[in-house]
């Protein structure tokens, strides 16, 4: 005989579909402020995200800007235009490159940010720690081409401001931004410097989180500044590095188009044509738009299988995104 529903304890009585739909409704009609303040970002993600991944199918195809998408034919065999990417006698140094500036920026980008942060959460004189949080986040708002004119005037040959100290010291002016040697070296540093301010101040809201009572009671048991940090303050923020971390690591193939197109000329395509700038080149100024998405949905498959396995490997130390 089945059990009368009201002799079962709450916890094991099951809600209806119809009242669990409720129980939502309810939910979302409480939080409706919240929810509508959402709604703006959810529209720009389906619009600019979701929607666009319609086009991924042109990688597969022979795509035609008059016959568009679903009448241009169909590659034969499917993976053609990943092939012709494959085969393209410059796939290894662009991959090598795109691979070898992006762990560069990755490695050299990380740690600045922590160090500048760590080091502005300790300072206790308020307007020297305003000036320095101003002075390092404002490259941030500056476009790559303002950049360039800074580094050229730094940097350039003939008439730079390094090269006329170099010169005047008794050496000889060095090629920065053409030379092969320099090249990585110029995107990896200004790379940095734009970054380095904005990154230190979500290390620094992440520190603003960790509680007071932690540092008094260090500071009771005679914990010296130096313990505080690495026993209070890094642990405090370590969730946000790995996130930060992840996130990053899902664009490793990224590089940066906007720098690298800005900065670069034909003397340093050996060490600096990634997979973005030679997309752009073949299969954007060519009209070859199927092999550009199919290096697009190359990039996104591999950022994938980074993301997820990067996600992985923290869950065993209990730092995963999800």
């Amino acid at each position: 005989m089945e059990a009368d529903q009201s002799l079962l304890p709450a916890s094991r009585i099951q809600p209806t579909p119809q009242k669990r739909l409720q129980a939502v409704l309810r939910t979302a009609w409480r939080f409706r402020a919240f929810y509508l303040m959402l709604l703006p970002g959810v529209i720009y993600f389906i619009i600019f995200r979701y929607f666009p991944m319609y086009g991924v199918i042109i990688a597969f195809k022979n795509f035609a800007i008059m016959d568009g998408i679903t009448g241009s034919a169909w590659a034969d065999p499917w993976y053609k235009h990943f092939k012709e990417f494959y085969q393209s006698p410059y796939f290894s140094q662009l991959l090598s490159n795109t691979l070898l500036i992006s762990c560069y920026k990755l490695i050299w980008g990380t740690f600045p940010p922590i160090i500048l942060a760590l080091l502005l959460n300790e300072c206790r004189v308020r307007w020297l720690k305003s000036i320095v949080q101003t002075l390092t986040y404002l490259p941030h708002f500056l476009s790559w081409v303002i950049i360039f004119g800074i580094l050229l005037t730094l940097f350039s040959q003939n008439g730079g401001l390094i090269n006329r100290w170099i010169v005047e010291a008794g050496g000889e002016s060095i090629p920065f931004l053409t030379s092969t040697d320099y090249f990585r070296s110029i995107l990896v540093g200004s790379e940095v410097w734009q970054n380095l301010g904005w990154g230190a101040i979500i290390y620094l809201a992440a520190m603003a989180s960790i509680d007071p009572t932690l540092y008094e009671a260090a500071k009771v048991d005679g914990a010296s500044r130096l313990r505080m940090i690495w026993h209070i303050s890094l642990p405090g923020i370590q969730s946000i590095i790995v996130l930060l971390f992840i996130l990053k690591l899902g664009h490793l193939l990224d590089a940066g188009f906007d720098q690298i197109y800005i900065l670069y000329n034909i003397q340093v395509y050996p060490v600096a044509d990634i997979l973005d700038t030679w997309v752009y080149r073949t299969g954007l100024q060519q009209l070859n738009f199927s092999l550009a998405s199919a290096v697009g949905l190359f990039k996104s498959l591999i950022g994938l299988i980074l993301v997820l396995g990067a996600n992985r490997l923290a869950k065993k130390w209990g730092e995963g995104i999800w």
